[in-house]
């Protein structure tokens, strides 16, 4: 089905004709007979094109009609093109209803193929500025992710080998996906290799970070909003659930979802529906959910800080990766895959590690998981020169709670890389509980989370 269009004509004959003509050609065609049912049709739907006779009542032949009807139009902002018609056509009408916000102009009768013609330029144009808009949206969040330590997934243990059978056995189908476990597990690497393995795979894969949305903007960040919506929209916006849309949605942290918010997320994942903010329009997305959570969302379903029936609808199929101190022989080998990146980003090509170090990543008991253990090779390789021995990781050996300290060489780092030690430091020994790490820090939540992603530890 191709895109669709209006038809704005209260001459019965003149609609059905031009509706069986552009139905013939595959559109999905609605009429109206009036300005006021004009109005009332494009605040539910967006239209590629609106056709739109200039007169509506017997006695005129000036378009005034059609002329307010093309400014209120206008003022709407819609996406899609009007093309104005009149039997009284005279190129002074013509440039009258251009100058008004008309893209185009057909005279009454109109030649078949002038009209079909025009039609398709206008509904390319329509596309076109979609795309547009929903890849810019794509930049938008892609640079978002731009310098985030993204790594492959490597493991050398079997429940990290049975996890991974499990996971190319799901990523087939099109079952909701819920990613539990630690904080620093590598929930979000595993939702890349879920989508690569789906038949998704070319589509969109869109992440959200559900702490990291303030409350108040959670609609326009989740469904979009339309210019005007509110005081700061000045333009439209795509929501993640359209930008999702025949690919893949992360919802990262959805356990912290707050509850107010949780029924509207249901809601579009019932029935696949949702519309823009400041919008009557109705919108589908057909999207794969994966979600994920280091909480406990069947207490919290107990204690009423999470909806019963959107857990059964995240929950589909469960993947619980285990903690790093579970599977200590994927320490080495995840230490060498870090170590392999740091050598490149500041070009320190033949930094090795000593048996010694690699003795004690294995013996520490990791709290911040996968996460701590990329930022500890990380810092480790700033600070050595030509080996990392123990002495340049800042790890206590045996202690649960300790964590990556900052030394004397501190001054070495950057004001932003010292920001982003100090969060991992405070992160870890609060064992991964970035709500708590938040609050010690004296900074809200969401804005914690922006710091998160902005140093690339989400």
């Amino acid at each position: 089905m191709k895109n669709s269009l209006l038809i704005a004509d209260d001459n019965p004959d003149v609609a059905s004709a031009l509706r069986y003509l552009l139905q013939v050609e595959g559109y999905h065609v609605d009429c109206a007979a009036s300005p006021e049912e004009v109005i009332a049709l494009v605040k539910k739907r967006n239209y590629a094109v609106v056709l739109l006779d200039l007169n509506y009542t017997n006695d005129t032949t000036s378009g005034q009609e059609g002329f307010d009807l093309i400014e209120k139009l206008s003022l709407l902002e819609l996406p899609g093109s009007v093309i104005a018609m009149t039997a009284w056509g005279s190129i002074e009408t013509a440039v009258r209803a251009m100058q008004l916000g008309a893209k185009d102009f057909i005279e009454k009768p109109w030649e078949n193929e002038r009209l079909l013609s025009v039609v398709a330029t206008q509904v390319k144009l329509f596309e076109a500025e979609q795309r547009t808009q929903k890849l810019k949206e794509e930049n938008r969040l892609l640079r978002r992710e731009i310098g985030s330590n993204q790594s492959q997934i490597v493991w050398r243990s079997l429940s990290m080998q049975a996890l991974m059978e499990k996971l190319e056995q799901v990523a087939a189908s099109n079952a909701n996906i819920l990613l539990t476990g630690e904080n620093g597990t590598g929930k979000s690497m595993l939702v890349n290799c879920i989508h690569s393995l789906s038949s998704r795979k070319d589509k969109p894969l869109v992440k959200v970070n559900m702490g990291a949305i303030p409350e108040n903007l959670f609609e326009s960040e989740m469904f979009g909003h339309v210019k005007g919506a509110f005081t700061d929209a000045r333009d439209n916006r795509i929501g993640r659930f359209e930008l999702a849309d025949e690919g893949t949605l992360f919802l990262d942290e959805i356990g912290i979802t707050p509850f107010a918010q949780q029924a509207k997320l249901l809601r579009v994942l019932e029935d696949h529906c949702f519309e823009k903010v400041g919008s009557t329009v109705t919108q589908k997305t057909d999207c794969r959910l994966v979600s994920a959570t280091n909480t406990d969302l069947g207490a919290a379903v107990e204690t009423g800080h999470f909806r019963r029936d959107l857990m059964y609808r995240i929950n589909t199929v469960v993947i619980d990766i285990p903690p790093l101190r579970k599977r200590a022989e994927d320490i080495p080998v995840l230490a060498e895959h870090f170590l392999l990146e740091y050598r490149r980003k500041y070009q320190k090509e033949r930094l090795g590690i000593t048996g010694g170090a690699l003795s004690a990543l294995q013996t520490y008991s990791w709290p911040g998981n996968i996460r701590e253990l990329a930022h500890t090779i990380e810092r480790a390789s700033i600070l050595a020169n030509d080996y990392i021995g123990p002495e340049h990781l800042g790890l206590e050996v045996g202690s649960r709670d300790t964590h990556v300290q900052l030394s004397s060489d501190s001054n070495e780092l950057t004001l932003e890389e010292i920001e982003k030690l100090a969060i991992t430091e405070r992160v870890n020994s609060l064992g991964g509980d970035n709500q708590r790490a938040a609050k010690s820090l004296g900074v809200s939540k969401s804005a914690f989370y922006r710091k998160l992603e902005k140093h690339g530890l989400n």
